[in-house]
């Protein structure tokens, strides 16, 4: 990555031609455009033409004329790419991207183990329950593609129900076109369905060498005979099985700042001179906060040390006051929380201490260390407009170079607590999803299913009583509905 005052010059000679992702940055160091390439090289070099703008539609023209800064993040494949495209696009929201920004998630499939005969599901959450998850995969239609063939091949049942009988096979046509083998009737065991059932989840775990050369001698078995249809029919169904079960990592919480963040000496060297430190802030920490109109609200912590992200050191808090609705003071709740620990049991204090926000955040901040007796730290806000640093005792803000390696220290450190705030926010919100399973329950309806959750916290404690207890304790809850309840939650957690 290369600049030049406001003009950016882009070395092409720098970039490789590998598929992987791009990120580019505004002149304030903001995420502003997230895309994936084939080849990084050929992709990145269309925006920095000197036609580029030019034939550029306007949105296009005012996203190279924005660029600033790029960074590059090679992976193996253009799957993966997609993957770690879709986590960034995610976490940073950049102004300049329509797709992927959205909550919807790429596809899983799924395996309900306590079913009589398992089937093949996709969904798109992947819950903590008892299920036997495969993915993700970014190419939903030739995943969709694939599980119909394996259901076929391997006569799997595609029927919706949970435990398919003859009351059931009414209006099922699979058995009259000779695509299921029937497990409702019995014309085949479970341990015979189970056997199909494994040599099917062993392809999707990527165990599929002998399958593609099956297919692959019969394409050109077709071609032979002069089924040309049916071979290009063929050697579709082998280019989606490569393409679903090619070997990829998941980039599970990947950052920006984590992928590309190596030791951090410059900067920490650049920080202690902007800011008139006695030495360089080898540990430093920084304040994050996330809600959604004030429902789950919650604060992040992480810890940079050396410059680096120390996440052993991370923390995150749920904010307990249900009185306020404001950032301000959910941080005075969160900063107590943190500093008053460390007080109390006499842990270090880390050199620098970093807020995401302004002068509301550092005013709200400067009270809280005054009412604990902290020690001298050096705290500072960073503006999230102009990512200015902001002093508690200067009405004036301090503004670096967007070169300054103490800069990208500090945007770092802003983007991983907003990452990590995020993160937790949503980890809250897939476990009131995974909560609604109790509404799942046959007969147990939206108000029965809050009322338990108020009175038990979650469905994993609901779990763990006996229907019994569960009677016993249950206001309006008889013992045949709390078998049914503790049967069900027993087999989906």
């Amino acid at each position: 990555m290369s600049e030049k005052g406001e003009q950016i010059i882009f070395r092409s000679q720098e970039v490789p031609r590998v598929p992987g992702v791009y990120v580019y940055r505004n002149g304030g160091g903001e995420v502003i455009y997230v895309g994936k390439a084939r080849n990084l090289r050929s992709r990145m070099s269309s925006y920095f033409r000197p036609s580029g703008a030019l034939r550029s539609d306007p949105r296009r023209r005012a996203l190279i004329h924005s660029i600033a800064s790029y960074e590059i993040f090679p992976v193996e494949s253009e799957q993966e790419a997609l993957l770690l495209e879709s986590q960034f696009i995610k976490q940073y929201n950049p102004r300049y991207n329509v797709d992927l920004r959205d909550d919807k998630r790429f596809l899983h499939v799924c395996v309900d183990m306590a079913e009589t005969f398992p089937r093949l599901q996709t969904v798109r959450i992947r819950r903590e329950d008892r299920r036997i998850y495969f993915g993700p995969f970014p190419w939903a239609t030739a995943l969709r593609t694939t599980i119909r063939f394996l259901e076929v091949r391997y006569g799997l049942r595609s029927c919706k129900v949970a435990e398919p009988n003859s009351d059931t096979k009414t209006h099922c046509l699979e058995d009259v076109i000779r695509d299921c083998t029937c497990p409702c009737l019995g014309k085949i065991t479970h341990e015979e369905y189970n056997e199909r059932l494994e040599k099917v989840m062993s392809i999707l775990r990527g165990e599929c060498v002998e399958l593609v050369a099956e297919l692959e001698e019969k394409m050109r078995r077709q071609a032979s005979e002069l089924d040309f249809e049916g071979a290009a029919s063929t050697r579709d169904m082998i280019g989606n099985l490569k393409s679903v079960l090619e070997p990829t990592r998941r980039f599970v919480n990947q950052t920006i700042s984590r992928r590309s963040l190596p030791s951090n000496f410059d900067g920490m060297s650049a920080l202690q001179a902007a800011l008139g430190m006695s030495k360089p802030p080898e540990v430093i920490e920084c304040f994050d906060m996330s809600n959604i109109s004030g429902v789950l609200a919650v604060g992040s912590m992480v810890c940079f040390r050396n410059g680096r992200p120390s996440t052993g050191d991370y923390r995150r808090y749920r904010i307990r006051s249900e009185s306020t609705h404001d950032d301000t003071e959910y941080m005075r709740e969160v900063l107590t929380r943190r500093y008053s620990r460390l007080l109390r049991t006499e842990q270090p204090l880390p050199d620098l201490i970093v807020l995401d926000g302004g002068a509301g955040q550092l005013r709200v901040a400067c009270e809280v260390f005054a009412e604990l007796g902290m020690p001298d730290v050096m705290l500072i806000g960073l503006a999230e407009r102009h990512e200015h640093i902001i002093w508690p005792d200067r009405k004036e803000e301090q503004e670096l170079p967007r070169d300054n390696p103490g800069l990208k220290l500090l945007q770092a450190l802003r983007d991983e607590a907003h990452r990590f705030a995020n993160s937790y926010h949503r980890t809250l919100r897939n476990r009131r999803i995974a909560d609604s399973l109790l509404s799942d329950v046959p007969g147990i309806g939206e108000t029965r299913s809050r009322q338990l959750l108020k009175q038990f916290g979650s469905v994993k404690n609901i779990a763990k009583l006996t229907p019994e207890e569960l009677a016993e304790q249950a206001k309006g809850i008889g013992l045949e509905t709390a078998k049914r309840i503790i049967e069900y939650l027993s087999f989906h957690i």
